[in-house]
């Protein structure tokens, strides 16, 4: 019987239409490795390869480990926006910019 965190991890990446061996190259693991994650009884993944997983899945490493949410709110889904978008390029973060600017933009019309 998997652990809730597989469980957690298995539902997340099928709602994101990615198959096993996308998130294992997302989080740069191997496809068992994350099939041992998914499927195990007891999964205990690293903090660095939790983060990892949860940004590849667009959520917290804390909405992962906490077994009172089975589903991640918008706060969470928020937090790791955030968190990949600190993390990201300055131009990328130039252009999601210019993308909120215009969409601002269209909601004044």
């Amino acid at each position: 019987m998997p652990s809730r965190l597989g469980v957690k991890i298995n539902e997340l990446r099928r709602a994101r239409g990615l198959t096993l061996d996308q998130l294992a190259k997302a989080t740069d693991s191997s496809k068992s490795y994350m099939w041992e994650i998914e499927n195990k009884e007891v999964a205990r993944p690293s903090a660095e390869k939790l983060d990892k997983i949860a940004g590849a899945l667009g959520v917290t490493s804390a909405f992962l480990i906490d077994a009172s949410q089975d589903h991640p709110t918008e706060a969470v889904e928020d937090t790791a926006f955030y968190r990949k978008y600190q993390k990201a390029d300055p131009t990328i973060k130039a252009k999601l910019k210019r993308i909120l600017d215009v969409l601002d933009d269209d909601n004044e019309e």
